[in-house]
């Protein structure tokens, strides 16, 4: 047993491990997750300048991923409408409306020539057996910026996931030129659609933000919605909206979608409903306006590490100066080579030393000869031995070069190659500059016309739908059936409710609950003491007075209790009492902050005092509904009155919508 759990345990880290490192996280060197990078390496191997069709990359594709077409068409797609890599031809969807692509063979793909500039370096890339060994893919191209930071992304791996925000890519890369410069760098999100952003809770990409789309409301009686928000297609918004209006938060009375390269989706009005009043209605209410949670995870150094945008930008930046500065050094050997081929090569024709290897009939006899043929001239060549490969060059040359051959132009090109050294070697000594340059023909590679900032950045106070819900439907309670809700037909009318409110209710019975506003709901037919909403800063203010008869355990006589309490926490759907004792029985009910009770005892049962008074201010007011009575008198009673003081004097009348008359005791 404890073998098998250890492989079980083995077994769940290798394949949690798998899919946080090979599927669902990108790595910050490139920004990419394996199938993108796959997607990527097979364009380049393929490119020609031409379209190829999305089926036949996807083919080439599944040779190096092996979790079928699907997931790779899929991915490419996604990459394709971020309009930075991948050109696209026919139909790959769209985002606002959230229609797909058309089939792998109706559409074709290219790469946009930025996509080599920011990744293609195959010789400073490592490269690994494919997972059938057949070919070679990369493990992480040598990305000169940061790529997700740009195009976004989101992924759920084992007990993680990550969620990136797209960016301006100008933004991005100026970003990366404010770091080599020394300035500490601040960017927040910018998406295709468009749309209005609040990024006081961004948190450096680790927080959220809010998003909304761009409204229209100059017509009173329509609103146009002209930009959608990050993530919602128009069919998803009109479904919100048509939820909200069944749930009578709007009063919808059409809706039209043309929405096509642009958003636009129109929303009409009834009557006595106008634009200016449903906007906040709109972003509370419906995907008009949503909340984004951000989590930066990337896999750095083989491991998952929540990185913060700027802190990516920061690692592209010096990352940046690393790739360039094996560039230039690569480039510089490439330039040096050239330059020793092309010396040795004068040398070897010019000074005629070709001609001392006519006579010689052995390799070796033939190599010496061309080593001491060079002798007095190793200064030239920087007095480097000539190697084999050297000597193998040399020899390669044919007659005809050397006859026809131009010292003029082998001196031009030489010139040439040494200015290209001198250049590599500036580069070198100003490498920081470099980078920089290197960010401005990017930029000039992008346009900046053809990425300007989409989205406006703003602060907003975030809406809830409680917040702007309108109470317009009627909540009825009828005591026949004993049903209360909004969708009761009978009965009496308590009060306005939106479907976001809580009712309080206390009964005659003395049990009292909070509830959500429903269509209907069985409450009882004991009838209503109070009701209210059932907010606690509205309940806790009430001071509640209850006059009760319980009988006594010892002779089984009625005997009048007072109970003042507040209620000041309750839990919504559970129901409570006031009363301990089931067989107890409320006589009076009131709300009056301070009143005199009246009692009027029974005659003929030899009291001295057939009337007499109280008030409320003589009884303690409990901070709690559960502790019990005070009893308010042992003798028995024909009626009780209760009237409100005011300045000391008492009212003539009772309110009859303060107090409500208990159940006979007979």
């Amino acid at each position: 047993m404890a073998h098998a759990d250890e492989l079980y345990k083995k077994n769940f880290l290798e394949y949690a491990s798998y899919v946080i490192r090979e599927r669902a996280i990108p790595d910050i060197e490139d920004g990419l997750k394996p199938v993108q990078r796959r997607i990527l390496h097979t364009l380049f191997t393929m490119d020609d300048g031409r379209f190829n069709k999305v089926a036949s990359v996807v083919g080439e594709a599944m040779k190096l991923h092996p979790h079928g077409d699907a997931s790779i068409k899929d991915a490419l797609v996604g990459l394709a409408n971020c309009d930075l890599l991948i050109e696209k031809q026919g139909n790959f969807g769209n985002f606002l409306t959230g229609d797909g692509a058309a089939a792998g063979r109706y559409i074709e793909c290219r790469l946009f020539p930025i996509a080599k500039k920011i990744f293609l370096s195959p010789e400073i890339t490592e490269y690994v057996d494919s997972y059938d060994g057949r070919k070679k893919e990369p493990v992480v191209f040598p990305a000169k910026i940061p790529v997700v930071v740009v195009q976004g992304t989101q992924g759920i791996a084992v007990g993680m996931s990550t969620v990136i925000l797209p960016h301006n890519l100008i933004e991005v890369l100026e970003a990366e030129q404010d770091v080599l410069r020394g300035k500490k760098v601040e960017i927040y999100p910018d998406f295709p659609g468009g749309g209005i952003l609040d990024v006081s809770e961004y948190a450096d990409g680790t927080g959220k933000v809010t998003i909304r789309a761009r409204l229209n409301a100059d017509d009173p009686k329509k609103i146009i919605v002209e930009e959608l928000p990050y993530g919602v297609t128009s069919e998803r918004l009109i479904q919100s909206i048509e939820d909200a209006n069944k749930n009578g938060q709007l009063k919808i009375d059409k809706i039209d979608d043309f929405t096509a390269e642009n958003a636009r989706v129109e929303i009409r009005w009834q009557r006595n409903t106008y634009s200016k009043d449903m906007v906040d209605v709109l972003y509370a209410t419906t995907d008009c306006q949503v909340k984004v949670s951000c989590n930066p995870l990337v896999i750095k150094d083989g491991l998952p590490h929540i990185v913060p945008i700027s802190e990516q930008i920061e690692y592209h930046a010096h990352h940046l100066v690393d790739v360039l500065t094996k560039e230039l050094n690569i480039e510089m050997g490439h330039l040096e080579d050239r330059l020793r081929a092309r010396t040795l090569e004068r040398i070897f024709i010019e000074e005629r030393i070709y001609k001392k290897i006519e006579t010689k009939k052995s390799e070796a006899e033939v190599n010496k000869a061309i080593i001491q043929g060079f002798d007095p001239f190793m200064a030239e060549i920087g007095n480097i031995p000539l190697s084999e490969d050297d000597i193998e060059r040399l020899l390669k040359i044919p007659i005809r070069r050397i006859s026809l051959f131009d010292i003029e132009k082998n001196r031009n090109e030489i010139n040439e190659i040494n200015a290209k050294i001198a250049a590599v070697k500036d580069h070198l000594a100003n490498i920081v500059e470099y980078a920089i340059s290197y960010l401005d023909d990017l930029i000039d590679m992008a346009g900046r016309e053809s990425h300007t900032r989409k989205t406006e950045i703003s602060s907003f106070e975030s809406l809830t739908a409680k917040e702007v819900a309108v109470r317009n439907m009627d909540l009825r309670y009828d005591k026949e059936t004993g049903y209360m809700g909004t969708n009761v037909k009978t009965g009496e009318v308590l009060m306005k409710v939106s479907s976001f409110d809580k009712i309080f209710y206390m009964k005659n019975n003395g049990e009292y609950r909070v509830a959500n506003v429903t269509d209907k709901e069985f409450i009882g037919t004991d009838g209503l003491a109070y009701y209210n909403y059932g907010e606690k800063d509205i309940i806790s203010k009430e001071i509640f007075t209850v006059i009760y008869t319980e009988k006594s355990k010892l002779d089984q006589k009625k005997i009048c209790y007072i109970k003042r309490f507040q209620i000041s926490s309750f839990t919504t759907g559970k129901l409570y009492s006031i009363l301990k004792n089931p067989d107890a029985k409320i006589k009076k009910f009131s709300l009056y902050p301070s009143a005199v009770i009246f009692l009027t005892y029974k005659k003929g049962k030899g009291y001295k005092q057939l009337e007499e008074r109280m008030r409320f201010a003589d009884f303690r007011v409990q901070k709690s509904p559960t502790g019990g009575g005070v009893r308010l008198t042992a003798k028995e009673i024909e009626k009780i009155a209760i009237r409100q003081t005011k300045d000391n004097k008492t009212s003539a009348e009772s309110d009859p919508d303060l107090f409500a008359d208990g159940a006979d005791d007979d």
